[in-house]
């Protein structure tokens, strides 16, 4: 059973990593809203934020982190969290690139740890969660697999529709190319690069060192009932143990255990030729003062005990196409970027959403697009309405199911769709229908709510007018407008979302029977 525990925390950080990194690249719609909450339910700084704004029991999952953190210690960095995983990764390939085992025994680095999460507490009491974004590891993970991972695999899938169909197979469809920006895509590169080289040459280094969640779970973790131990009465000092602890936390002289950075890997428990190491609990230290050795199958029924409760715990345009010939010269664009729906507003929003980038992935129509400075520096990576891109579909609530933070609230359809994000603003002087004298209407063919009509202009035109009352921000306005360099109509955000008016439904005019009945 001691030599299992490494092999049954492997396959639970493995399934754990692979449900998350299903969320983030399922490009079919195939993983349900649902199943994507239960996923996330144990991820422990987006759960602590959407606990602090909800306060309901979906978001009490980092509360059963805590407490399996009281009962073994970080067991959450070695099994749950993905970035952990991901680290584990790196360093595998480091031990079989390098022929070495891990390095020996490293400094705390407690300066630069706790002051990293001090940062990060102070920062969101502020309403800012820029630090929470650039070290959450959840989130980073997110980020990576979103903006490295998601298009490869698109590209993958497209590759394969492509080849099956010179062979006349159909069975699978081409998508449409996921493109993130250069930010987002530098952004992840560089969490990557680092991640990669912390753990090719240290391990669980950015654990200990840099993750905010990491320090707290070390605090937690000093009052934990089972902590690993080294039989002291029996060691005989080889140092394997040591040189193959990712986390560097191991003693050999001093045969201790820096437990608040164990991250439970089980390599020691693995590697010893004696089964010296175990489980220690309160009353095997108090025996231990009172000089009384500790049985050897007394230690292996609190390894077994403790393992098995570990692994246990554990959209396409519509309409005519219409072509702009003139430049358009009035600056048009918001002046504040516009917030998902669901999100109530710029505040709430900045100061909740740690950019993990799950609503970015689930986001049929790919409006929701990760920011560079459109919310300001401390918004860097968190999504927003890019109507440039896409429009947010009328009836598609998936971003409002999916946000582990509570960042973007759960809503019904009926109340999304009279949510008014922003509002739509028309520039005459950009519009085709004025400087070219032609016949457009795009906006109004693509507004849902007909909060943009078409009135008539000079020479038997029609031009827009909006009503704003009616306008719910969606953006299929701004994204069908064939004006360029500027739009003749875009999104004006609203700092706090509106409400907006009930679109008004036009009487349905049923056909009057004729006066005589014709048998053709």
């Amino acid at each position: 059973m001691v030599k299992s525990l490494k092999r049954g925390r492997v396959a639970v950080s493995l399934v754990f990593f692979g449900l998350t990194a299903l969320l983030f690249l399922d490009f079919s719609g195939f993983v349900p809203p649902a199943f994507m909450t239960g996923v996330t339910y144990l991820q422990f700084l987006p759960s602590l934020l959407k606990f602090v704004n909800l306060a309901c029991l979906a978001a009490t999952g980092f509360i059963a982190v805590l407490l399996l953190t009281l009962l073994f210690g970080r067991v959450y960095c070695s099994t749950i969290c993905p970035l952990g995983t991901l680290q584990d990764f790196f360093t595998y390939l480091s031990r079989k690139i390098r022929r070495k085992q891990y390095q020996r025994r490293q400094s705390r680095h407690d300066r630069v740890r706790y002051g990293l999460l001090a940062l990060t507490i102070v920062a969101c009491a502020a309403g800012s969660t820029m630090a929470a974004t650039l070290l959450d590891p959840f989130s980073n993970t997110g980020r990576i697999l979103a903006s490295l991972g998601r298009p490869l695999v698109i590209g993958a899938n497209n590759v394969l529709a492509f080849a099956l169909q010179l062979l006349h197979i159909y069975t699978v469809n081409p998508v449409e190319q996921y493109r993130p920006g250069w930010f987002a895509i530098a952004g992840a590169l560089l969490i990557l690069g680092v991640v990669a080289g912390f753990s090719f040459t240290r391990g669980r280094l950015w654990c200990n060192t840099i993750c905010p969640v990491g320090a707290v779970l070390g605090l937690m973790s000093r009052f934990a009932l089972f902590k690993v131990a080294i039989n002291q009465g029996d060691c005989k000092g080889c140092g394997l143990c040591e040189r193959v602890c990712k986390a560097g936390c191991i003693d050999r002289k001093a045969m201790t255990v820096d437990f608040d950075r164990c991250v439970g890997c089980f390599n020691c428990f693995e590697i010893c030729p004696r089964d010296d190491m175990f489980f220690r609990t309160p009353w095997h230290k108090r025996r231990e003062r009172g000089g009384e050795n500790v049985s050897r199958g007394r230690r292996r029924f609190v390894q077994q005990a403790a393992g098995s409760l570990m692994v246990l715990g554990v959209v396409p345009g519509v309409g005519k196409k219409i072509v702009s010939t003139k430049a358009t010269t009035v600056p048009t664009g918001s002046a504040l970027a516009v917030s998902p729906p669901g999100s109530r507003g710029l505040d709430h929003f900045t100061a909740t959403c740690t950019a993990c980038h799950l609503c970015v992935s689930v986001c049929p129509a790919r409006v929701l697009q990760p920011s560079f400075l459109e919310y300001g520096i401390g918004g860097i990576f968190q999504p927003r309405m890019a109507y440039d891109v896409a429009y947010c579909n009328y009836d598609c609530t998936l971003c409002l199911q999916v946000c582990p933070s509570g960042a973007i609230l759960p809503m019904e359809q009926e109340e999304k769709k009279l949510t008014q994000l922003g509002v739509a603003k028309f520039v005459k002087d950009n519009c085709i229908v004025n400087t070219e004298g032609t016949d457009c209407g795009a906006c109004s063919e693509h507004c849902p709510t007909k909060a943009v009509s078409m009135v008539p202009f000079k020479n038997k035109l029609v031009i827009p007018e909006v009503r704003s009352d009616f306008c719910v921000g969606c953006g299929a306005c701004e994204h069908a407008c064939p004006t360029r360099p500027f739009r003749a109509i875009f999104v004006e955000s609203n700092r706090v979302h509106a409400r907006a008016k009930k679109p008004e439904q036009k009487p349905v005019i049923q056909p009057t029977a004729p006066a005589e009945d014709f048998p053709f």
